[in-house]
């Protein structure tokens, strides 16, 4: 494989890295609008945790009723989402009960009186169980669309079994870090439950900053380097290099993708989304076209996005993006193709190898238990764009060249 090095100072009136998240965002807040019940059990939390340095199993404590705070934020978001709505009601019979949202306790005292009720979440015309516990709210959520991302997802059913450690488990301590990371990821939920993704966020991170990038590589692609464009002018290099020119997350210091040197201009290889802008060419070459062009930063939002994944004489392709796809030649698009929701593209590709070797647990269709990818749709390349189109990606067909690093060589070289 090629060597890699992604030396790139910043220039002058660049803004630095960014601060770690703790540190940019200061204490776990929450925004304006969040339920004032979840504040307040939110604010007990915070306090608790700020007396922790005189008392150790404070920091244990907290830990243990941020699971159980979770429930109670998705329960406010519940009925905050109902309010003054009658909702249906199935019980085991299949009889249907209205029951209006007038206040928390009234509807929930209603809803346990139901043997075995189901309501129907989303746009869905399904019944689906649901008891007001953590489980039945979690499905909720996700389904009327206030939790998103398929690694989240798949981490779901963990916040299950850490409330059920916390209502039921035996005696441990948990570490000041262990405690900090609870309170922050349930800030993060709960901002993001009503609607406020978080600036540097673990779980629900706001869109992040794409930079023009030159990707670089010698003759004989033994080494890679990359770093931001607008630098290239003050780059001397000591052997000749060929250039590409890409939008992408990168940051030196801060957020960088870190798969950003196994860049390929059709397939989704790197962590974020990155997208082609220009080249294989010199230095000179790429100098003159973004003297010409002038390209800008950008914003990306990477959880839930769609890729495609062609299957082709027992081939398994790279996952690409379904712009790229719906621009490719005709012979390149035979073969039986699949729309996957995932949150980083090699996800997709993960997740069908895993298939092909049947793998016990993944599933082929719908939402995989096992990995972080929803399958969209299986069939030719009409039916998977169709899909991608209704999961509200666009679609438009893209030209580009096919071009890649050293590095995504030996990667689709790799690919089976």
């Amino acid at each position: 494989m090629p060597a890699a090095e992604c030396g790139c100072p910043r220039p002058a009136g660049r803004p630095g890295p960014p601060a770690p998240a703790a540190q940019r965002r200061g204490p776990a807040q929450l925004a304006d609008d969040v339920a004032e019940t979840t504040r307040q059990k939110f604010e007990q939390l915070r306090v608790a945790f700020s007396h922790g340095v005189l008392c150790y199993e404070l920091f244990t404590l907290v830990a243990d009723a941020a699971q159980l705070a979770l429930e109670q934020a998705l329960r406010d978001r519940f009925c905050a989402h109902h309010r003054g709505q009658a909702l249906a009601v199935r019980d085991r019979r299949g009889h249907e009960h209205r029951i209006t949202m007038t206040s928390p306790t009234d509807f929930f005292d209603e809803l346990r009186n139901i043997r075995g009720p189901e309501i129907r979440m989303g746009s869905a015309p399904e019944w689906k169980p649901f008891n007001g516990m953590l489980t039945g709210l979690l499905t909720w959520a996700r389904r009327e669309g206030l939790l998103r991302g398929q690694r989240n997802r798949n981490s779901e059913p963990v916040h299950r079994a850490l409330r059920n450690i916390v209502a039921h488990g035996t005696y441990h301590l948990d570490t000041p870090v262990e405690a900090a990371r609870a309170l922050s990821d349930l800030a993060e939920i709960i901002n993001h439950l009503w609607g406020r993704p978080t600036p540097g966020g673990r779980l629900y991170p706001a869109p992040l900053s794409r930079s023009v990038v030159a990707i670089g590589w010698n003759d004989h692609g033994e080494k890679t380097t990359a770093g931001y464009a607008d630098q290239l002018a003050e780059t001397r290099d000591e052997e000749s290099f060929t250039y590409i020119l890409v939008r992408a997350v990168f940051c030196p210091g801060g957020v960088t993708d870190p798969n950003l040197l196994e860049f390929d201009a059709r397939s989704a290889t790197t962590a974020f989304p990155a997208q082609y802008l220009w080249g294989p060419g010199s230095r000179e070459e790429a100098l003159v076209w973004l003297a010409h062009h002038q390209p800008e930063s950008d914003l990306c939002d990477y959880l839930d996005q769609a890729v495609l994944v062609r299957v082709h004489d027992g081939h398994i392709g790279l996952p690409v993006y379904p712009g790229v796809a719906a621009g490719l030649p005709a012979a390149e698009q035979r073969g039986t193709w699949h729309a996957l929701r995932v949150d980083r593209g090699p996800d997709a590709l993960a997740h069908l190898r895993a298939l092909a070797d049947a793998v016990a647990g993944h599933a082929k269709e719908g939402e995989c238990q096992v990995c972080p990818v929803d399958t969209l749709a299986t069939g030719d390349l009409a039916a998977v764009l169709k899909a991608a189109r209704g999961a509200g990606t666009d679609t438009t067909p893209l030209h580009v060249p096919d071009v890649r690093t050293p590095f995504a060589q030996w990667l689709a070289g790799s690919a089976t």
